[in-house]
């Protein structure tokens, strides 16, 4: 059956009109402190914490005598963790921790000869003379957000899992050190001293505010090292622990691969690719040869590991097969002929017996590492990355040295990359449920959190959802599957139990991951052949076809559709590609029943959590149809500029190109306007990035569109303080409509966003203005070099009518005179 969707999308780049743009305050106020009762308990706990921190310092003649004083400080809820650096005094913290309260902890480092740095502060605030007109005392808003001093310990720079942390003084395991980048050489010279091993350079990760060096060190080690140097500003653990997400099922045999592959019209080695990170491929597979070159094999580790598939269940392999076929089963069940227009490319990141426990296992610098060798091999091929690796039972609720190096490779940041380095889209899944056998062992799926590092906000992570319901093995016929049609499969964890606001709504989409099931009396719990997906097994003489399910197989099927709509659309940036796959995405009947049922937007925000925007949809992210229109633009934007001081630098408008006309004739039939915002940040993890967005990325943008009744000068003036005559005061405005999904409050990190606006037609009439802001981010307080930095975005807006004979397609597309033709796309069945 033809696809409705064969309509050119609609570039609006020439709508797109910059303008000068300035933010608006905040503002707030805090409830005040009694000042003297609060200054006096607090100088009295600044001396007894320095005190303490002195006569405690530790001494060991093969370091140099400290000369610098770690105090920890707990902040009131919301403070800016780096509030209370002097960097004239060398002041500086580190290690911000938040709790559920909101309530902030951090280390600050006092050197000596800055001791009476705070002590000045504090007795300025109990003795200092008060401001005539609002009656303040000198460092009020400074002195206001302390709660407490305390002399910090080790566990002050563990931001790590707490459990995770040994207690025995004498156990010895790979530790991260994080450090200021300065601090380098410091810790390797420390660590020459001391008789321990730092990692070498290859396996480290450098960001723009730190260094993180693996050391293999006892605690007792590491915590003469933390207070005798001063040089480490965060601990974390440095040995990651990747699983692969595949069950240990049976499999029946089949004979039609050959057949299958006689009917497949093979890519040309100039085709895209998806580059695979896993545990190898094995190459002589009559599905894979013909779409993976000798060349196109890669390996960490070529001549101790090799490059074909040690995992036991052929994980690399199967893997290889979804990302280039997707679910085997229709396939194998026709007899047309299929086309394959993208390649697939394969870096094997793992040993075949694991890590040696005296190397780091640092799957940052490796991942890095593995990026670059295909694009080496073959720099001018267009590539999507494909990972379905992650650190067991590890949250991503917050960035870590994994995490931001996908982010920094994504953004073309990582060591190594030219300015003109290319943007690069990787695919990871969220990660796996354990297939417990018995039912009460079941943990609840938001209980569960979605692993390191799915957590990079660059990434497009990819949790699961199931269509499969049907057990068809002999004597289960009466097993009761654990998923119904069109929800969240078992296999598949969430991100419920994150921070809001704190951690980005992931996954994005899911896709198929196959289902699981119960027996009658809910005993037992098992994964059926039936209730998976099939694909190519590593050992084709015995099975050359396999069960496969969990996230892996969902983040292959994304990596495939991501590979295809790139073959489509060779001009399309790595962020409009992950624009148009979340953009595409629609949830199930099940799941919009559940939004129906929310309560409020806090529920709805769970649901995101959960089951990400939906499916997406392979016609729907590469054409358009009559009723249901995409429109998108690609731009650059400079968010920042040194201009005398720091400050924000522009904004974009679009006027969307939607007549009124169409609207006024649409009347009150219901449509949805979906807006998709897609950009990549450089991140700067650890230290206060932990607890604050704005901390960890170089930039962020929003979108705002125009409210219902609003005129275009009070918009303009609404979003953009430049706009008005004093920028302190904004227009009088009413507040938005309560049609959009998620609201403006959903979005604080993250660097995709998406929400969508459904009501009646005529409501969005005189509302076709729409703008691109910048926000805060950590380039705007570097050097020249950073704060005049430009990046990229894409922009993606669809209207749909719900009514499908409703031709919104053409009206708007001769508004802005273009003619109207078709495009050729991969029809292929999925």
């Amino acid at each position: 059956m033809a696809s409705r969707f064969k309509l050119p999308h609609i570039e609006i780049d020439r709508f797109r009109s910059r303008k000068e743009y300035a933010g608006s305050g905040s503002g707030g106020n805090i409830a005040s402190r009694i000042r003297e009762e609060h200054g006096r308990r607090l100088q009295g706990e600044l001396e007894a914490a320095m005190r303490l921190a002195e006569e405690s310092r530790p001494r060991d003649d093969r370091l140099p005598t400290p000369t610098t004083s770690i105090i920890e400080v707990q902040l009131r809820r919301g403070t800016d963790p780096e509030k209370l650096d002097r960097k004239s005094d060398n002041i500086r913290s580190s290690a911000a921790k938040v709790d559920d309260r909101d309530e902030r902890t951090i280390a600050v480092f006092v050197p000596d000869e800055s001791k009476a740095v705070f002590a000045k502060i504090l007795d300025d605030y109990v003795n200092g003379p008060v401001t005539a007109e609002a009656g303040n005392p000198p460092n009020k808003s400074l002195v206001e957000a302390i709660e407490a001093f305390r002399t910090a310990r080790l566990e002050t720079f563990w931001t790590d899992n707490p459990a995770s942390l040994p207690a025995d003084p004498h156990h010895q395991m790979w530790w991260a050190l994080w450090c200021w980048p300065c601090a380098e050489e410091t810790v390797e010279d420390a660590c020459a001293r001391l008789g321990v091993r730092a990692a070498n350079k290859d396996r480290r990760l450098y960001f723009p505010d730190v260094t993180v060096i693996p050391v293999l060190a006892t605690r007792a080690t590491i915590e003469l090292m933390l207070f005798m140097t001063a040089a480490i500003a965060e601990l974390r653990r440095a040995t990651d622990n990747p699983v692969f997400f595949l069950d240990d099922v049976r499999a029946e045999q089949h004979e039609w691969s050959d057949e299958l592959a006689g009917r497949i019209v093979w890519p040309g080695t100039d085709a895209p690719a998806v580059c695979l990170f896993d545990s190898g491929v094995n190459r002589g597979h009559a599905l894979i040869e013909p779409a993976l070159s000798e060349s196109d094999l890669h390996s960490l580790n070529e001549t101790d590991w090799g490059t074909s598939d040690h995992h036991p269940q052929g994980h690399g392999t199967a893997m290889a097969g979804m990302i280039l076929h997707g679910d085997l089963t229709a396939a194998l069940g026709d007899m047309s002929e299929r086309t394959l227009r993208h390649r697939v490319e394969s870096v094997k990141i793992l040993p075949p017996d694991r890590f040696d426990e005296n190397d780091p296992a640092s799957y940052g610098a490796l991942t890095q590492q593995a990026i670059s060798l295909p694009e080496i091999a073959a720099p001018d091929r267009p590539r999507v990355f494909c990972m379905a690796v992650s650190n067991l039972e590890v949250s991503g609720s917050t960035p870590s040295s994994w995490s931001a190096a996908i982010d920094q490779a994504a953004s073309a940041s990582m060591t190594g990359d030219e300015q003109d380095a290319p943007r690069r889209l990787i695919v990871v899944a969220a990660g796996n449920m354990a297939a417990e056998t018995d039912p009460t062992s079941m943990q609840p799926q938001d209980d569960c959190p979605i692993e390191d590092p799915a957590q990079a906000w660059n990434a497009l992570t990819v949790g699961g959802y199931t269509d499969l319901t049907e057990v068809r093995e002999r004597d289960y016929e009466d097993w009761i599957p654990i998923a119904n049609a069109g929800e969240l499969s078992p296999h598949s964890r969430t991100s419920v139990a994150w921070p809001q606001g704190r951690a980005p709504f992931k996954p994005e989409i899911v896709m198929e991951a196959g289902n699981r099931a119960t027996n009658p009396a809910k005993s037992e719990a098992l994964t059926f052949d039936s209730l998976s997906l099939l694909s190519t097994g590593s050992d084709m003489t015995r099975m050359p076809l396999v069960p496969f399910q969990a996230t892996s197989a969902a983040s292959a099927q994304a990596a495939r559709l991501a590979a295809q709509i790139v073959a489509d659309h060779p001009d399309y940036w790595p962020e409009t590609i992950r624009g148009l796959i979340v953009h595409s995405a629609e949830w199930t009947e099940p799941m919009l029943e559940m939004f129906r049922e929310a309560s409020g937007k806090k529920q709805k925000y769970e649901i995101i959590r959960r089951f990400g925007y939906g499916v997406p949809d392979y016609d729907r992210a590469t054409a358009s149809a009559k009723n249901h229109l995409a429109m998108f633009a690609q731009a650059t934007i400079q968010p920042f500029k040194l201009q005398g001081q720091r400050k924000f630098n522009e904004c974009h408008y679009y006027k969307l190109p939607i007549p009124a006309e169409v609207l006024e004739q649409l009347e009150n039939k219901p449509v949805d306007l979906k807006v998709t915002l897609s950009y990549f940040i450089e991140p700067n993890p650890g230290l206060s990035a932990n607890i604050e967005p704005q901390r960890y990325q170089s930039h962020g943008l929003r979108f705002d569109l125009q409210r219902k009744g609003e005129s275009l000068d009070t918009f303009k003036q609404r979003v953009n303080a430049a706009e008005r005559e004093d920028s302190r005061r904004g227009p009088r405005v009413e507040p938005d409509d309560n049609r959009w999904l998620l609201g403006p409050n959903s979005v604080s990190a993250g660097s995709l966003h998406c929400d969508v606006w459904s009501g009646p037609a005529i409501e969005l009439l005189g509302r076709d203005m729409l703008c691109i802001k910048p926000i805060n981010g950590w380039w705007r307080d570097r050097a020249r070099e950073y704060v005049n930095r430009q990046t990229r975005y894409s922009l993606i807006v669809s209207l749909k009518a719900l009514d499908v004979d409703v031709d919104l397609y053409t009206p708007i597309r001769a508004l802005i005179d273009v003619p109207v033709v078709e495009i050729e796309t991969d029809l292929t069945p999925a």
